[in-house]
C-alpha cells in the first residue's frame, strides 16, 4: 500500500525536463545520440547492402525475425548510454554471419528452406478451395477475397490455381476465357450475405469451399457435398474476367 505515495513523491507529472531530457543526463549527451544514430543507421544499411535485394523484398520468417533482432540492437545502442556501440556491432556481425550461413544451407539442402521459411501452399484449384490448406494458410476468406479483388477477379470460375508463397504473397494463374466456369463472387455485397434459403433454382457455390451445384429452390442441403460444412451458399456468377 505504501508503494503509491513513494512513487508519487519521487515523480512529479508532466516534468517537462525529465520528459524531454533525462534527469540523469546533460543536454549534451543529445550530440551523443545523434552520432550513434548515424552510426547505426550506417551499420543497418550495410547490413541490408550484405544480405543482398532479398532483404528488401517481401520478407520470409526468417528475414523478417532477422530485422527485428537488429532493429532491437540498433534502437538500444542509439538512445541507451549505457549500450556500447561495440556490441551492437557484434550483434550485427554475428547475425549477418548467421544469415549468410542459413542461405547457404537453404540453396544446399531444400529440407533446411522448407524448415526455415515454408513452401508454397495450394490453396484454390479449379475454381475451388482446398479448406485444409486454407486454414493451415491462417487466412479469412475476407483477406482473400480482398486480394483478389485487386486482381480484377469477380468470382473463384476465373481462378485456375492459386498459391500462397513462403512471403505470405498469393500468385494467380488464370483460366483462359473461353475455359471459365461459373464460381463463387467475391463482391464484398454478395460474399458476406451467404444464402441458406434459394429462391431460385440455378448453379451456386459453397460460401466455405467454392464448389458449384446446380441446386433447386428453397432450403439449400444440410451439407455440402464437398467439404461437409454448412456455410451456406451463393448464386455462381459466370461473368468473364476483363483485366
Amino acid at each position: 500500500m505504501s508503494f503509491f505515495p513513494v512513487l508519487l513523491a519521487t515523480i512529479t507529472p508532466f516534468d517537462w525536463q525529465r520528459l524531454w531530457l533525462s534527469a540523469d543526463m546533460p543536454a549534451s549527451f543529445l550530440l551523443e545520440i545523434a552520432f550513434r544514430c548515424v552510426v547505426m543507421f550506417l551499420l543497418t544499411v550495410a547490413a541490408l547492402r550484405i544480405s543482398g535485394k532479398r532483404g528488401v523484398r517481401q520478407l520470409s520468417l526468417f528475414e523478417f525475425a532477422l530485422i527485428l533482432v537488429l532493429g532491437s540492437a540498433a534502437g538500444d545502442a542509439t538512445i541507451y548510454h549505457d549500450t556500447p556501440l561495440l556490441h551492437a556491432v557484434v550483434v550485427f556481425v554475428v547475425i549477418i554471419a548467421l544469415y549468410v550461413l542459413f542461405n547457404y544451407l537453404t540453396d544446399k539442402f531444400p529440407r533446411v528452406e522448407r524448415m526455415l521459411e515454408g513452401e508454397p501452399e495450394l490453396i484454390i484449384l479449379e475454381g475451388e478451395i482446398d479448406l485444409s490448406a486454407f486454414t493451415k494458410a491462417s487466412l479469412t476468406g475476407q483477406e482473400l477475397c480482398g486480394q483478389l479483388r485487386q486482381l480484377q477477379v469477380e468470382h473463384l470460375g476465373q481462378v485456375r490455381r492459386l498459391y500462397i508463397e513462403a512471403t505470405g504473397e498469393i500468385s494467380v494463374f488464370f483460366f483462359e476465357p473461353q475455359h471459365e466456369r461459373p464460381g463463387l463472387p467475391i463482391w464484398p455485397e454478395l460474399y458476406k450475405h451467404p444464402l441458406h434459403e434459394l429462391p431460385t433454382a440455378g448453379p451456386h457455390a459453397c460460401h466455405a469451399c467454392a464448389t458449384v451445384r446446380e441446386l433447386p429452390a428453397g432450403p439449400v442441403p444440410a451439407q455440402c457435398p464437398r467439404c461437409g460444412q454448412a456455410a451456406g451458399w451463393l448464386p455462381a456468377c459466370a461473368t468473364p474476367r476483363i483485366a
